[in-house]
């Protein structure tokens, strides 16, 4: 059985902007992430950190190569098989939060679960759990996102991208839009999920904040240039 949870092997992506126009956002990229590990990806804006973090989440497919989660080769897989997977497996954590401003901070977080049919009792359960593991408060629960601050909410996304469970968390320049002092305590709470055995990957172009992970992979141009231990 592999050691590695995500393995990203000979993939590219290209956006065809017409016919006879295309634009290589990853080049032959060979990314191999073991089980447990805190994995900073870092590079400028526009090389192509943001288009890997979602092809390795799922949220996109590669033009060519393979992305195997758990071992599992995703590129045999039907969009219905791979939400199932992705909605089992990762958690998402974005820059801007993408939470959901006319549903309540508790819909926001059971929203994985609803995916999944977990029943509505126990959906608030685990909802409210999640909140507080990232050191929420239950008071948030009825607020709407746009009535909270940017750490709270960004606690709020977090706690839903850990509300079902999933052993992989990416997340896609989480603290770009924070104070220093909220980031730090951001940045304590995904060191404290990658301690429970969360295997974490982070984008960013900040070198402060890739120096948390244990291993930082440096891409440039849609390939990866190098790597630190």
């Amino acid at each position: 059985m592999s050691s590695y949870i995500v393995e990203v092997i000979g993939v590219t992506k290209v956006y065809k902007l017409s016919e006879s126009v295309e634009t290589w956002a990853l080049r032959g990229i060979d990314l191999f992430v073991r089980n447990g590990e805190y994995l900073a990806i870092m590079g400028p804006s526009g090389h192509g950190k943001s288009t890997l973090l979602h092809i390795m989440g799922l949220l996109d497919r590669p033009s060519s190569g393979k992305v195997l989660i758990d071992g599992i080769d995703t590129g045999m897989l039907s969009d219905k098989e791979l939400a199932y997977l992705r909605g089992v497996k990762i958690g998402f954590v974005f820059q801007q939060f993408n939470l959901i401003n006319r549903m309540s901070v508790l819909e926001n977080i059971e929203l994985p679960l609803i995916a999944r049919g977990v029943p509505r009792d126990k959906r608030r359960k685990l909802a409210i759990e999640a909140l507080l593991r990232v050191e929420g408060e239950e008071g948030w629960i009825s607020k709407r996102p746009n009535q909270l601050s940017g750490g709270q909410q960004q606690r709020v996304a977090l706690a839903r991208a850990i509300v079902h469970n999933p052993r992989i968390i990416l997340a896609d320049e989480p603290t770009g839009s924070l104070d220093s002092k909220t980031e730090s305590e951001i940045l304590r709470l995904f060191k404290k999920l990658n301690e429970e055995g969360r295997t974490i990957v982070l984008v960013t172009h900040d070198e402060n904040v890739a120096r948390e992970a244990e291993r930082i992979v440096y891409i440039r141009d849609g390939r990866i240039i190098g790597e630190k231990v």
